[in-house]
C-alpha cells in the first residue's frame, strides 16, 4: 500500500499518531505503507541504524558519520550513480527505539530536495500467522522551482518506494536465517 491507496485502521491510527507534517503552501507531503514478513526487532534493526543506510537503501554507496548517533548527528551519504545527486547530507532528528522512529531531515547536498523531512515507524503485525512489521514512511519537502507538486511527490514516493522494498528483500532474507523455531526445519 502506498500513498495512493486507503488505508486500514491500523494503518491510519499509526499515521495520525506518528506522521503529521504540516506542508507549507511550496511544500509536498506523503506517507507509504509497507507490510513486511520479518518480524519487528530484524526490520528496526536495519532502520534505526542511521550510520549504515547502504544496509538496505540501493541508491546509497556510503555513508559517513559526524556525531555520535545521538540526535542531532550528522551523516554525509554518497549517492550512487543514475540520479540527480551525488551527496546528500543528514540529519537525525529522532531516534526512540521503544517507539521504533526515526526522523531525519535533509540539510545539505547537491540534490534539490529542500527542506525534506522525513519520518519511519515499524510496527508489529501478523501476516499468514507470522511476526511481520508495518513499515510507513512519510515525508515532506519543497516544491523545487519548475516542478509541481504531483512532479516532486511521485520522484520522492519512487525513492521511498525502492527503499522499502529494499528493505523488506533484506529483512525477510534475513528472516529465513533468523528462524529457531524447529517446526521449520
Amino acid at each position: 500500500m502506498d500513498g495512493a491507496e486507503s488505508y486500514g485502521l491500523m494503518e491510519s491510527q499509526c499515521i495520525r499518531r506518528h506522521h503529521r507534517h504540516e506542508p507549507r503552501e511550496n511544500q509536498c507531503t506523503s506517507t507509504l505503507v509497507k507490510h513486511i514478513k520479518a518480524p519487528v526487532h530484524l526490520v528496526w534493526s536495519l532502520v534505526r541504524r542511521f550510520d549504515q543506510p547502504q544496509r538496505y537503501k540501493p541508491f546509497v554507496s556510503r555513508c559517513i558519520m559526524n556525531g555520535d548517533l545521538g540526535i542531532g548527528s550528522v551523516r554525509e551519504v554518497n549517492v550512487k550513480s543514475g540520479l540527480p545527486a551525488t551527496t546528500s547530507t543528514e540529519m537525525l532528528e529522532l531516534l526512540d527505539d521503544e517507539e521504533h522512529i526515526l526522523g531525519i531531515r535533509i540539510v545539505g547536498g547537491d540534490h534539490r530536495l529542500r527542506n525534506y523531512s522525513s519520518v519511519i515507524t515499524v510496527h508489529p503485525e501478523v501476516i499468514d500467522g507470522r511476526p511481520s512489521t508495518m513499515v510507513i514512511e512519510s515525508f515532506v519537502v519543497d516544491v523545487p522551482d519548475g516542478n509541481t507538486k504531483d512532479e516532486t511527490c511521485y520522484f520522492v514516493e519512487a525513492l521511498i518506494r525502492c527503499n522499502l522494498m529494499s528493505l523488506a528483500d533484506v529483512s525477510e532474507r534475513m528472516a529465513v536465517h533468523d528462524r529457531t523455531d524447529p517446526i521449520n526445519y
